[in-house]
């Protein structure tokens, strides 16, 4: 008996220790893992977990490195590497032995934001993406990957997202993001290097669950946005057991509603959804879906929101800046390429959230914005016309990233003179030209002191544009696709839009 207990015990002391040390082999973090894109020309921060003092040796492309684990994690740098579209192998050994294989040396941008940048190849919302079937079946680019961020609202920092890589051919990119997707396309083409995007995108949000809790406190215009959400924080559990506890009458209602308003050919009732999870509010998602990416090695961040912030433009236009910066001051990567896309147009998008994204060009620097006025729906806010969106931000990528002298950007407002009746406007970003695509411009409004707007003629002289109304003797603004729904036919030579504007900015 004393023997079998001795056993026993010896069995028991050694399943600890090995289950133990088990548990704690060096591990990389997700983002190191097969057919991985590294970002070249920079320091290369490689990091994962391991057991208490132990020594963690990174080999790759000739390199070898080693790092001690300290509160069970290990991070150590890579020196800059050069483009190399030949998959190479990582070797990572600790206790144990890590090889990581088909791994690619290139370009990596952050693809983030809400729906529009979230949108997949086989998206339908409510319309598929135009021209889909032609583009999936074209969609052979085995050096353009994609690691995307699962959803994960957290109230506190989440440090691995537990996700993969995925290479890019006609049966994966049905889950590739559609913009980013086209974006990386057509850099492709053009740099001829591999190219890694990371996908970290929910569709609904508002800038303010992106940026950290703190950084949001320390703003005293933006820290009412911290306070609603611990006020929502505390009505969710309630919101939460009182829908559950009425679903299925709900959902009783909701079919009868449906019906009716199917046979009344009237607009369909939305279906009851459960009170949204409040934990991704105020940094929620920079916790759970950002944090994990950093400190990844990129070149860049496309981003595509605003929606979800129309209705508080003027917050947004400290709220988006701020989050920018929030964002490059933990990357610690300097001050990388921030590229965003201006709302498209649609009925219940208003003229002031495109404005707030435009007043941040000379908020931020280093950042610059894609205008896609001509791409927009009227009665959906998921416009299907994203390829034209991922070539203007490749456009804007290569100026700012990679120092082309091209031409990125529709004309910007700069400036305005009134002269006797007419106000002369001036702009950025002229091109080789200002142009109208269908002859008279269309879309400018002027007034006089009493602010009342009437439809204007608009004629180009040059790099300027010479606005004036019968109507108004004595001009002192003028508004230019000032809508909801602008349509637009004001462009550069270079085939960019115009962004809309005003010269009487509050």
């Amino acid at each position: 008996m004393k023997k079998y207990s001795l056993y026993n015990g010896l069995t028991l002391l050694f399943l600890v220790v090995y289950l133990a040390k088990g548990f704690a082999i060096v591990k990389p973090n997700s983002l190191f893992s097969n057919n991985m894109v590294l970002q070249r020309g920079v320091s290369v921060p490689i990091w994962g977990t391991a057991n208490e003092g132990e020594k963690v040796t990174v080999e790759f492309n000739g390199q070898k490195v080693t790092a001690v684990a300290k509160d069970g994690k290990w991070k150590l740098n890579l020196k800059a590497l050069k483009a190399n579209n030949k998959p190479q192998t990582m070797i990572i050994t600790g206790e144990n032995t890590i090889k990581i294989e088909n791994i690619l040396v290139g370009e990596v941008w952050v693809c983030s934001g809400q729906s529009n940048m979230g949108m997949s190849m086989t998206s339908a919302l409510p319309k598929p993406i135009f021209n889909v079937k032609e583009e999936i079946s074209a969609a052979n680019y085995p050096e353009i990957r994609q690691f995307h961020v699962p959803f994960n609202a957290s109230e506190t920092l989440v440090e691995d997202a537990n996700s993969k890589w995925v290479i890019c051919d006609t049966v994966s990119i049905k889950h590739f993001t559609a913009v980013g997707y086209f974006f990386a396309r057509d850099l492709y083409k053009h740099l001829n290097v591999p190219i890694g995007i990371l996908l970290s995108s929910v569709g609904g949000t508002p800038a303010q669950d992106w940026t950290r809790r703190e950084t949001l406190e320390a703003n005293p215009e933006l820290k009412v946005l911290v306070d609603e959400h611990d006020k929502a924080l505390q009505r969710y559990p309630a919101a939460l057991e009182k829908f559950n506890k009425n679903k299925e009458q709900l959902m009783s209602k909701w079919v009868a509603d449906t019906l009716a308003a199917f046979n009344a050919n009237k607009p369909m009732p939305n279906k009851p959804i459960a009170p949204r999870n409040v934990h991704e509010g105020a940094g929620g998602l920079y916790n759970g879906m950002i944090n994990p990416l950093i400190p990844y090695a990129i070149k860049g961040v496309i981003w595509y929101q605003g929606e979800a912030n129309r209705t508080n433009s003027k917050q947004y236009s400290t709220l988006f800046p701020t989050m920018i910066n929030d964002w490059r001051k933990t990357w610690n990567q300097g001050e990388y390429p921030f590229l965003y896309v201006q709302i498209a147009p649609y009925k219940d998008m208003t003229p002031e959230i495109r404005e707030a994204q435009l007043l941040t060009l000379d908020k931020v620097s280093n950042v610059a914005m894609t205008v896609i006025t001509d791409c927009g729906d009227s009665v959906t806010v998921h416009p299907t016309y994203k390829q034209p969106v991922g070539y203007r931000l490749h456009l804007a990528a290569r100026a700012l990233a990679y120092n082309e002298k091209i031409e990125y950007s529709g004309p910007l407002y700069k400036g305005f003179e009134v002269k006797g009746n007419t106000i002369e406007i001036s702009f950025t970003h002229v091109g080789k030209g200002l142009f109208s695509k269908d002859g008279n411009l269309t879309g400018f409004t002027i007034a006089g002191d009493d602010k009342k707007f009437a439809p204007a003629k608009a004629v180009i002289k040059g790099d300027k544009i010479i606005v004036s109304s019968s109507d108004v003797a004595k001009p002192t603004a003028v508004r230019f696709g000032w809508n909801n729904n602008p349509i637009n036919n004001f462009f550069n030579k270079d085939g960019l839009p115009a962004s809309p504007f005003r010269t009487d900015v509050d």
